[in-house]
């Protein structure tokens, strides 16, 4: 793949074997490793760059290290059959000589010292407080000792609170002393940071790196799996800072003089590359980690020294340009000497970056440790962004390339992380070309990866290939990063949304200047705006503006302009203007509607989340919430007047425009002196409920009328007057409807469609009114309540959905008879005249509603009454005395509590209405407008099982649903069952067998009497098993009661036609070997065996065996089955045991219920002991 006579490099094409990450071979492999192993491209057909280092036992050698067959592999994710190509053997290097005449010191020429005999250091006693000192370290470490070594640099780097430059210059120091010490005092430490706890002595010191290595992986800890990399807690994470920093700290303070003196750089590389290379996976780890840190180091010293031969080759020139009068003589000569030290320290820094990154880079970055291949990635970005003179080429951006189709999110993300701000630099923009080309594609499609942060990073990373490429992407690539503006996660959709601000958003310097057609110049921001309703159209979501809303808003101003929204909707097209068209003005009034919501509020839409978790917003978001609270009322309080009135007639666009004074500031209408624009709006709001007769429309004005007459404001007298106007309007107007309704009908005349519209739209508007206003005082309960008995008799002609808005408008009396009665507690006053008014009220309008569910009805009636009665059960359950006001003894004469044909009758409801399977083919929407109203059904049936006011037992017959239905009201009953476990553990668990009973004899009735194993219903039974003993968690002791219980609960279902013989109530049988009827249902009861104590599971066996009074005979084994089974997952505790059969049938009843007549039984039999307690 090297380049070859001018051929193009290939990177489109991961290496074959990368889907199968390697792990080093054992060392028998490598060494026996023939030429057909799969090798890197770059080493197998390219020349090979020699780098040999000093061997200090072998002056002059090059070494050699591999591990021996004693090597083991840790990694149990190791990749079979991926040979990786063998470590490449160093060879001599040729390097700079070290003869610099004055500029080198004769220490440097000098051969290595002879080995230094070990010596037993003399410790001095040092003061309590006083930090260690490395010298010392370097005396000690000789020392043979036991247990960690104090005076160590791991255990400084560790535990101590000296600073890195101190450590460095005291071990700098030592190394300038005596070479060979320090440096064994450094190979220890990456030993220790190791995880191994291995010593290297003098001894050992002299012997090869591979046999070093081998020694300490014999040594090391084969029990333990954690190493310092990679165990949690604040201690290790600054240790891995350290070691980090470490590395990088050294190498900079001896990037001057050691790390030339080919001794330790040669030992270091030569050490961390052999431990990069270990089956051990902790020094793999560190050993890369290390190797990429020193790589990382040396980059920057490359960098450096590219900056001295810069500045030196400027001087030379500088100097030789001058007049040989102006010349110093030996200045030349000095500056040419510099330049070659400097050039040759480069050669020498770049062989060392070369050698590392093909002995360690090129084989672990497709290692079988997601952390380490992630290292990799991390760094070989450093190293393009710091040096991409060197390294910003294809030879090594494929390795990114690759990698992007790795199976873990971090080391895609980190590959993504690299490249990012290499595709930030201008500069850097031809290099990039080929990989762009090649790669494009694979970044786009990260866009949609299943981990976020990749997503995000992957939008961010496209965003930077369109700044410096143009052209490159294609409209499909683009319209896969568009739709992620609707993504439900945040952080990914604003990601999306910065992409449409680079994409389409963009102001042009040369727009054309447009006026309007009265003169007024039109913003800056209008083209955008126009090219925002046109993609929000075109992407065919309306229903989710407030996302794509949500996506702009933070990153692009004109999501707040609004002048420039208003100016487009009232103000005319110009002169070569095209004007809205009606589906543009609908889509910007929304648009506006959302923007103007999150401004004033700054909440995120519902179902996406806030980034980071937090119940409140912090003061400077607070401030900017406020701030564009301000502007956005002063700017509508003016302009939603002449708004209303332009689209008075479209209710669509009405209903978005209502919901505007939501989010003003209401002080602003005093501060600003705009009491006249505030009553312009409460005369159109006046208007529009007179006029107007879409739900929608009404219940925007019932809320936003709510919000303007919200007490303690400036505006809440004025607003409170303009409510009671439209309420007395709304309920005069029904009063005259129905007056004259009742003249026809006692007429023995029928009202035609418009008396008939009179009335129900009355009701219509007196109900939504009565659903955010307290209409009690207009006395209107008596009026609607006592024609709800004449209106629902036989024959009656009143129209059902005037029926339907009766029933609420009774509902909402009651509640507000409620909140009345608890504010007149708080002022003191009287309720006992009160508390019996709205009793009787309460108690009447309950039986009218059951009356109604019971009867055969129409559906909306019947569901009308059901929601009423829930919502009525909880108001006025138990807890309004003993929670909220225990201190009111009259109080308690208001709790309705339900009889057991109430709760009957709700289930039953909610059985035949929710529980249902209908056919709704090609109608989509009404499909979800059915399903949302069956959930809201359910919820409201299991809020007064979560609120205690049905007992637990009421969810029998909503749990056996749970699988069966579970994409439509899984959560709902999740939640549930939750909240029933919470509450009594025992009665929830009773309930799940009592769910499964009804299960199991709904079957029973459906097959008659006759279940095969294998049948789907069946299944389905033993799957909502599985999931309620799932949903017990892993705490057995916690639950031990509880699932006790429920055993002896299904097993005496499992028998309960036999009775118990001791107790004289058996059921006589004509075939004495029958199995009872129910007894398939063990098998099911088998499921929850494993959430079962050890001694639990011996106290039901001997439940069990008491229960049956027969033995299993050989020639009926198949019917008898399920209580094999059943036993044998008591027993054994496994729930698949073969079926076994008994040679004869035992007949005879025991004397005894301790003592079994089978000796198996009486094996595993549990003293009386065991049972006390359930």
């Amino acid at each position: 793949m090297h380049r070859r006579g001018g051929k193009r490099i290939r990177m489109d094409d991961p290496p074959p074997e990368y889907e199968n990450p390697m792990t080093p071979m054992a060392a028998s492999d490598v060494m026996n490793s023939s030429d057909d192993h799969i090798q890197d491209p770059d080493i197998s057909d390219s020349p090979r760059k020699s780098y040999s280092y000093y061997n200090p036992n072998e002056s002059g050698s090059s070494i050699e290290y591999n591990m021996d067959d004693g090597v083991r592999d840790r990694d149990a994710d190791s990749a079979e059959g991926s040979s990786p190509p063998p470590t490449p053997q160093p060879s001599k290097r040729i390097t700079r000589s070290r003869g610099r005449g004055t500029y080198n010191n004769a220490s440097s020429r000098m051969p290595p010292p002879a080995s230094v005999p070990p010596q037993t250091p003399v410790v001095r006693k040092r003061r309590p407080g006083r930090p260690p000192n490395v010298n010392s370290i370097v005396q000690q470490h000789t020392a043979a000792t036991t247990g960690e070594d104090e005076t160590s640099l791991y255990f400084i780097l560790r535990n101590s609170k000296i600073s890195l430059n101190t450590i460095i210059d005291d071990w700098i120091e030592s190394y300038k002393s005596n070479k060979e010490a320090a440096l064994m005092q450094l190979m220890q430490f990456f030993i220790n940071a190791s995880g191994c706890k291995g010593k290297i002595t003098p001894e050992m010191a002299q012997m090869e790196h591979v046999m070093i290595i081998r020694k300490m992986t014999e040594e090391f800890d084969e029990e333990s799996g954690e190493y310092p990399l990679i165990m949690n807690g604040q201690a290790w994470k600054k240790f891995r800072t350290n070691f980090c920093d470490f590395i990088q700290t050294l190498v900079k303070q001896c990037q001057y003089s050691i790390i030339y003196d080919q001794f330790l750089m040669d030992n270091i590389i030569s050490l961390l590359t052999g431990l990069s290379d270990s089956q051990v996976r902790a020094f793999r780890h560190t050993a890369t980690l290390a190797v990429m840190k020193l790589m990382t180091a040396l980059v920057d010293v490359a960098l450096l020294g590219s900056i001295n031969c810069d500045n030196c080759l400027r001087q030379y020139e500088a100097e030789r340009l001058k007049g040989r009068d102006k010349r110093a003589s030996d200045r030349l000569e000095v500056l040419l000497v510099k330049r070659q030290e400097l050039e040759e320290n480069m050669d020498e820094i770049k062989n060392m970056l070369s050698y590392m990154f093909k002995s360690v880079f090129v084989h672990r970055y497709r290692d079988t440790l997601p952390d380490i291949r992630a290292i990799t990635m991390a760094e070989i970005g450093i190293w393009m962004e710091k040096f991409p003179s060197n390294f910003l080429d294809d030879l090594y951006l494929k390795y990114i390339g690759w990698t992007l189709h790795d199976k873990v999110g971090e080391v895609r993300l980190k590959c993504l992380q690299a490249l990012q701000p290499l595709y930030s630099c201008e500069e850097l923009k031809g290099k990039l070309e080929l990989f762009t080309s090649k790669f494009k594609d694979r970044i786009v499609s990260m866009t949609l990866d299943k981990e976020y942060d990749v997503a995000v990073q992957a939008v961010k990373l496209v965003i930077s290939i369109l700044k410096i490429h143009h052209d490159i992407l294609t409209d499909k690539d683009c319209e896969h990063v568009y739709e992620l503006v609707y993504s439900s996660h945040r952080a990914v959709a604003q990601a999306a949304g910065e992409f449409l601000n680079v994409r389409l958003f963009k102001l042009e310097e040369d727009a054309p200047n447009v006026r309007t057609r009265r003169g007024k110049r039109r913003l800056p921001n209008t083209p955008l705006i126009r090219d925002l309703v046109q993609f929000f159209i075109e992407s065919e979501l309306h229903e989710h503006g407030a996302y794509l809303v949500d996506s702009l808003i933070e990153s692009n101003p004109m999501m707040k302009d609004w002048e420039c929204m208003t100016d487009l909707l009232l103000e005319e097209a110009g002169v070569g203007e095209e004007p809205l068209d009606n589906k543009q003005e609908s889509s910007l009034i929304e648009l506006m509607v959302c923007c103007a919501r999150q401004a004033a509020t700054g909440e995120p839409p519902v179902g996406r989340s806030l980034q980071r978790n937090k119940a409140h917003h912090t003061q400077k978001e607070q401030s900017k919430v406020s701030e564009d609270r301000q502007r956005l009322t002063t700017h509508f309080i003016t302009t939603l007047p002449p708004l209303l009135e332009k689209y008075h007639a479209d209710h669509e666009k009405l209903s978005n425009l209502i919901s505007i004074p939501q989010y003003f500031d209401l002080e602003v209408y005093t501060t600003a002196r705009q009491e006249n624009n505030l009553g312009a709006l409460l005369t159109k709001l006046k208007d529009i409920v007179g006029v107007h007769t879409e739900s929608e429309v009404l219940e925007t004005c019932g809320k936003t009328l709510e919000i303007l007459c919200t007490k303690g404001t400036a505006i809440h007298t004025k607003c409170d007057t303009a409510r009671s106007t439209i309420t007395d309007m709304c309920v005069n107007r029904y009063k005259e409807a129905i007056d004259d309704w009742r003249t026809l009908v006692e007429g023995h005349e029928e009202p035609d469609a418009d008396e008939t519209f009179n009335v129900t739209n009355s009701l219509k508007k007196v109900s939504i009114m009565y659903m955010c206003h307290n209409l009690n005082n207009t006395n209107i309960w008596d009026l609607i309540f006592e024609d709800l008995p004449k209106c629902l008799k036989a024959g009656s002609v009143f129209p059902t959905q005037a029926l339907v808005y009766c029933i609420k408008c009774c509902f909402f009396s009651i509640t507000w008879s409620l909140v009345d009665l608890e504010n007149k507690l708080l002022t003191g006053m009287s309720i006992s005249n009160d508390i019996e008014i709205l009793k009787d009220r309460l108690h009447a309008y309950i039986d009218q509603c059951k009356s109604i569910i019971g009867s055969g009805y129409e559906i909306s009636l019947r569901e009308a009454a059901y929601l009423s009665i829930c919502d009525l059960l909880i108001y006025f359950s138990e807890q309004l005395y003993s929670v909220h006001h225990k201190e009111e003894a009259k109080m308690q004469e208001l709790v309705y509590e339900p009889d057991v044909h109430t709760c009957d009758m709700l289930n039953q409801f909610v059985q035949s209405y929710v529980f249902v399977q209908q056919n709704y083919d090609g109608q989509d929407e009404r499909r979800i407008e059915e399903l949302h109203k069956r959930r809201n059904f359910l919820a409201a049936y299991c809020k007064l099982i979560v609120y205690n006011v049905m007992p637990i037992k009421r969810a029998a017959d909503i749990f056996k649903h749970y699988v069966k239905c579970y994409n439509d009201y899984g959560d709902i009953i999740k939640s549930t069952l939750s909240k029933a476990r919470e509450i009594s553990k025992m009665n929830c668990s009773l309930t799940m067998v009592l769910s499964l009973q009804n299960s199991f004899g709904d079957l029973l009735h459906s097959c008659n009497g006759k279940v095969v194993r294998s049948m789907q219903e069946f299944i389905d039974v033993k799957e909502l098993a599985k999931r309620f003993a799932l949903s017990f968690g892993l705490d057995a002791l916690k639950n031990r009661e509880a699932i006790t219980n429920l055993h002896r609960a299904g097993i005496t279902f499992a028998v309960q036609e036999w009775g118990n013989p001791e107790d004289g109530n058996a059921t006589p049988r004509n075939d004495p070997s029958s199995p009872p009827p129910n007894l398939l249902f063990l098998e099911i009861l088998a499921e929850f065996t494993n959430k079962l104590l050890k001694q639990d599971k011996r106290v039901v066996l001997r439940f069990l065996d008491q229960r049956i009074a027969v033995g299993i005979p050989s020639s009926r084994g198949e019917d008898w089955h399920p209580l094999l089974l059943y036993r044998n997952s008591l027993v054994h505790g496994e729930s698949e045991s073969a079926p076994q059969t008994t040679k004869r049938v035992y007949t005879r009843k025991r004397k005894d219920h301790g003592q079994h007549e089978d000796e198996d039984v009486d094996e595993n039999a549990d003293s009386d002991q065991d049972n006390q307690g359930y």
